[in-house]
């Protein structure tokens, strides 16, 4: 009888133990073992953890950022517009250099912004 409870006990022990490595894996990786392998076959970042955060399970693809503004010198000071094709006689940008703001992502940028999880950046 007493064999049969060490046993029973045991067996309790390992299956408790078995549950472990999920709750490593969460606090390690901040994603668990199938939330690992669903981001790896999907290649999108993943995580049973954003759900619990009230977020969507994957991370939405990032959206390509709004052009900036287009800033010309006024009588008192600076105007800007957010479609300067509507602007008739539209007078030049106040910054024409490297601190304007570029007009579009450059391609490393926009490839960094579409990559694979986990990073697929060669």
């Amino acid at each position: 009888m007493n064999a049969a409870r060490r046993i029973a006990g045991h067996l309790a022990c390992l299956g408790l133990l078995a549950g472990l490595p999920g709750c490593v894996d969460v606090a390690v990786f901040h994603r668990s073992i199938p939330d690992l392998i669903y981001s790896g076959v999907s290649g999108r970042d993943c995580s049973v953890v954003r759900l619990d955060q009230g977020q969507s399970y994957c991370v939405p693809v990032a959206q390509p950022p709004k052009p900036p503004p287009y800033c010309t010198r006024s009588l008192g000071g600076i105007d800007c517009w957010a479609h300067p094709e509507l602007v008739t006689n539209l007078p030049p940008q106040v910054a024409q250099g490297p601190h304007d703001g570029a007009q579009a992502l450059t391609e490393e940028q926009d490839r960094s912004r579409l990559a694979r999880w986990p990073a697929d950046l060669q």
